[in-house]
Parts: structure tokens; C-alpha cells; sequence
């Protein structure tokens, strides 16, 4: 069975607010290690009203405390925003208190706006995206093996290996994940264009480490399963509205669905979502199965990490249910 993980933004309802989004993710997470999701991603993501999920780190330390088995990570942190030594602190923290359950997922984009951006890190002299490779490296070493010529230790940190996986939605993080012989996770749930070029020019460059011998190539999906097609689709609008919402410029709480689209989007507009929302798997189980299945085959994916952003937590976990239950290969 192609393993299937879960990826939360925490996202905060219409109608709600952080500290039950927050609940939820809790909720969703003991859901998805009962049914045997492989590990559980929490994305950052800063200044937006309508997601809970900005202190990563603090968020996937209250994952990992309130499960016990489930793979717990992130999905993952901007690595522009922070010092790389902060960021092996913190990881290598949680690793001492979940030996062997934490993943460190990094992505090279601020996962933000500009002046958010400059906050977060107004104090430091960094190069941003430019050093990210350089801020790779350099946290590989904190969470390697102690070295006596280094100074400056991660403690705790030091030793744990924390597998760090690179992200994108580009060719970048492709290529510097082969040459550096790490995961590789694609953000194809809302930037499905360079998809399949990535997954070429990873798995054609590839390059062995200690820890990998061989490429391992996760891709996101919007995946909302239902008991019918209808339903599915119904749930799927409130994704489709906060995309809208997006490129607008408008940010908010996730909104509740609505029975019809039309004639709340232009038909470029309309051209524009569903572009962003390709690599989406919505329906029935059937056509879930089907939907994964096709996903499967066409990226050759050694793992699918499932993004469900529902305005119900209820029909969230159901859909989770419902996804498992059609794993690609599953008997």
C-alpha cells in the first residue's frame, strides 16, 4: 500500500476560532494514527486570519504529546525565517522527547508577505532565499554527530539526526534535495504546474547518502472524500472559495460551503482556481480510489500526504476515513 500522511494548516473556520482549530488538529491527529496515516505535517505559515498554525514547532510538540506512535513534522518550517541553530534547538528538543517520531520538513519561501517577512527576522542579517542551501548544511550539522571543532552546539540537537526533508513547488528544492541525497516533498496541493519536472530532474539527479541510498518522492493532493460525489463537491467549495479569496488578495477564515461556484468567480478566475487546485482527488470512495490511484501512477509517488481543508471537522475526519479506506493498493 502506497503509505498516505497528513498535511494541517490548522485552519480556522468561518465562524470559529484558533483555539478551536487547534482542537481540532489534536482531534484529527489521534484520528489519523488510529487509522494508520504514516506521519502527521503541520505547515507555517504567518499573518493569516484564517490559519492556526504559525508557532510550528510549538504546534507539532502538542501534536506529538497528545499521540503516541504517528510520525509528527513539519510541513514545514520556513527556514528564511529563522536562524538555522534555533531551528535545530527546537527540533532537537522534540526528538529527545519523541525519539524517533519527529520529521523536519523545510521549505525556502517565507510563507508569508513581505513586511510579515521583515518582521520575523528584522533583527538578523540574512540573505533570505539565497541561503537557503548554505542554512540547509548548516542545520545538518547541528543535528549531526558531535565534532570537536565546533563551537556552537545544538543542545539538545546535537545527534539526534532529525530527518530533514526539502519542499517546494519549484525545480529548486528538487535539484538541492538530490544533490544533497535527502526527501523530497512536492507542494503540488496548490502549485501543481512543475510537478512532474521536479520528480524528473530529482530522480534523475539523485545522489546517495548516508541516511538515503535511494530517492523518496512524497506529493501533496487536496484530497475530500464524502459518501457521494455530490457531497464531496459541496465540501470542496469552501477550499475553492479561500483559493478566490487568495487571489483577490483577500485572506480570512476558511468559509462554509456553498451549493454552487457560479457566480461567484469570473471565468478567468475560475480558469486561475482550478489551475492552482489540479492535483485535487474530490468524491465518493470510488472516485477517490480511482482519483489516487491515477495520482499514483502518473508521478510514481512512494508516498501521498493529503491536505483537507473542510469547513466541518466532523466531515473532515470522515474524509480522512474514507481516504484511507482507498489507499492505492490497499486490499
Amino acid at each position: 500500500m502506497t503509505p498516505l500522511s497528513v498535511l494541517d494548516l490548522a485552519p480556522i473556520a468561518e465562524g470559529s476560532d484558533a483555539a478551536t482549530a487547534l482542537h481540532h488538529a489534536l482531534d484529527l491527529a489521534r484520528h489519523a494514527e488510529r487509522l494508520g496515516y504514516q506521519r502527521y505535517w503541520l505547515a507555517e505559515h504567518h499573518n493569516m486570519d484564517g490559519l492556526a498554525c504559525s508557532a510550528t514547532a510549538v504546534l507539532v510538540g502538542h501534536i506529538a504529546g497528545g499521540t503516541t506512535r504517528i510520525r509528527v513534522g513539519s510541513g514545514g518550517v520556513m527556514l528564511p525565517n529563522h536562524a538555522p541553530l534555533v531551528v535545530a534547538e527546537q527540533f532537537g528538543t522534540l526528538a529527545t522527547l519523541y525519539p524517533g517520531r519527529i520529521d523536519l520538513g523545510l521549505g525556502r519561501a517565507p510563507g508569508t508577505d513581505g513586511a510579515t517577512a521583515r518582521a520575523l527576522r528584522h533583527h538578523l542579517a540574512s540573505a533570505g532565499e539565497d541561503s537557503f542551501p548554505r542554512d540547509v548544511v548548516e542545520l545538518q550539522d547541528y543535528l549531526g554527530d558531535a565534532r570537536p571543532d565546533r563551537s556552537v552546539r545544538a543542545i539538545p540537537g546535537t545527534g539526534t539526526k532529525v530527518p530533514i526533508w526539502l519542499l517546494g513547488s519549484s525545480l529548486y528544492s528538487a535539484q538541492l534535495a538530490a544533490h544533497l541525497g535527502l526527501p523530497f516533498a512536492f507542494a503540488s496541493h496548490f502549485a501543481p504546474d512543475l510537478l512532474m519536472d521536479a520528480l524528473e530532474i530529482y530522480r534523475r539527479t539523485w545522489r546517495p547518502s548516508a541516511e538515503w541510498a535511494r530517492p523518496h518522492a512524497m506529493v501533496a493532493a487536496n484530497v475530500i472524500a464524502a459518501d457521494t460525489d455530490e457531497q464531496a463537491a459541496w465540501h470542496f467549495t469552501s477550499i475553492q472559495q479561500r483559493f478566490l479569496g487568495m487571489i483577490r488578495g483577500r485572506r480570512g477564515p476558511l468559509p462554509r460551503p456553498v451549493e454552487r461556484m457560479d457566480g461567484l468567480w469570473s471565468p478567468a478566475e475560475q480558469h486561475q482556481v482550478e489551475r492552482m487546485l489540479a492535483v485535487s482527488v474530490v468524491g465518493s470512495p470510488g472516485t477517490v480510489r480511482r482519483g489516487l490511484q491515477a495520482l499514483v501512477e502518473r508521478t510514481g509517488a512512494d508516498e501521498l500526504i493529503l491536505a483537507a481543508a473542510m469547513h466541518d471537522h466532523h466531515a473532515r475526519l470522515r474524509s480522512y476515513e474514507l481516504a484511507m479506506a482507498c489507499a492505492p493498493g490497499r486490499d
